[in-house]
């Protein structure tokens, strides 16, 4: 599977799966006693869920790596953002910025 819609779908739904599972797993250590074991338990299904998702087709995922990368660092900014109210600064942007052009080149140049 190359870089298809479909592929990049996938991809971005895996980053979506993989961010959130990242935060509920955050949300579990820093809430309250009482809903650490709910965090926990989501956060175990959805990251499952990523994990499913992403190693499931038959495609060069050393390829897809790139733009798979510039999805998850978009994800994990706009969740840090909305859930955790931490927007993204002047550093992350531009660091942002040389994780999309490493994205492209790795997903777009032939070796």
């Amino acid at each position: 599977m190359t870089s298809t819609p479909i592929a990049l779908l996938l991809l971005l739904a895996a980053a979506v799966l993989e961010a959130s599972g990242d935060a509920l797993v955050r949300k579990g250590l820093y809430g309250s006693a009482a809903a650490k074991v709910g965090f926990f338990f989501a956060g175990t299904v959805v990251l499952f869920g990523y994990a499913y998702l992403v190693n499931s087709p038959k495609w060069d995922f050393g390829r897809l790596l790139g733009i798979y990368v510039v999805f998850f660092f978009v994800v994990v900014q706009l969740i840090n953002w909305l859930i955790f109210g931490v927007p993204p600064g002047w550093g992350r942007l531009t660091g942002g910025a040389c994780i999309l052009l490493g994205g492209a080149i790795i997903t777009f140049t032939s070796d």
